[in-house]
């Protein structure tokens, strides 16, 4: 089938990130959010963006401004949409609610993929009666700039819809990789160690957060230190995707590190806000 009309649910840091990434590259989208704050902060993170190509002369104004007006804010949930992309918290109960009420709303060859970066896909797809159209697309951060998408195929995802999801993420410019139905599938069950890791050393004392950092980008070659890419995510949304897979696994090495837990509960979440295991107050 052929995607040309895409809905977006959730205006945060990947909602907009994928809105902005749809729209650069020819889609109408239609960007959804519970709040008119949100999805106003998710419209002005989407000009910043834009902006900061601009100034790197990667894009011109009148780029620019096209990219926008392919993008469509809204409050209300919308429906008419070939391919809907879901990018709300990484709650499940949450996500298959608004699977429930889609599937009930939308036109019957939509698609509903989530952006989910843990969660198993055959959970949120059995809220439907069209698990067959159900399929995990998880981009990475920030998602304009990344190149990789992580599609992740349920029980009962059907070939036709991997190979529209598939044709999609290369429309977008991305490569596409494809993972089974695994709790944090690929990207995550290999890179959150690397983040409790850098957080276990600090916890212990090893070396402090700077120089866990330069060591692995240094020595390791990493681009980014398990702290400052730890801060970048979200510690929140660390502990989430941990906690999936320690569960899910029953492995001790997913099992968060007290230390991000401690930050957590202090409401030192990274970047977003201000603190981590850095400070980006300055």
């Amino acid at each position: 089938m052929e995607i040309k009309k895409v809905t977006v649910y959730g205006a945060g840091t990947m909602g907009n990130g994928i809105a902005q990434t749809c729209a650069a590259n020819g889609f109408d989208v239609t960007m959804v959010d519970i709040e008119q704050e949100y999805v106003d902060k998710g419209m002005a993170a989407i000009e910043k963006s834009l902006g900061r190509l601009v100034k790197k002369k990667k894009i011109n104004k009148t780029k620019a401004g096209e990219i926008l007006g392919r993008i469509t804010p809204s409050t209300r949930r919308v429906y008419d949409a070939d391919l809907v992309i879901e990018a709300i918290i990484e709650v499940e109960h949450a996500k298959r609610e608004l699977f429930a009420d889609l599937d009930r709303h939308c036109p019957e060859h939509t698609i509903l993929a989530s952006n989910t970066s843990s969660l198993p896909i055959t959970n949120i797809a059995s809220a439907t009666k069209r698990p067959d159209k159900v399929i995990g697309m998880h981009f990475m951060n920030p998602v304009p700039v990344m190149k990789g998408v992580e599609i992740i195929r349920g029980e009962e995802t059907s070939d036709e819809t991997y190979r529209a999801v598939d044709q999609m993420a290369k429309d977008l410019g991305k490569i596409p990789g494809v993972a089974n139905d695994f709790p944090g599938f690929i990207a995550n069950r290999i890179l959150m160690p690397y983040i409790n890791e850098g957080a276990w050393s600090l916890h212990q004392g090893v070396a402090d957060a700077a120089n866990i950092d330069l060591i692995a980008k240094t020595c390791l070659n990493m681009p980014m230190g398990p702290l400052e890419l730890g801060d970048l995510i979200g510690l929140d949304i660390c502990i989430a995707i941990m906690n999936v897979m320690y569960i899910g696994l029953k492995d001790e090495k997913f099992k968060p590190c007290p230390l991000i837990e401690k930050l957590v509960k202090a409401g030192k979440l990274g970047r977003k806000t201000g603190r981590g295991f850095h400070d980006y107050r300055k």
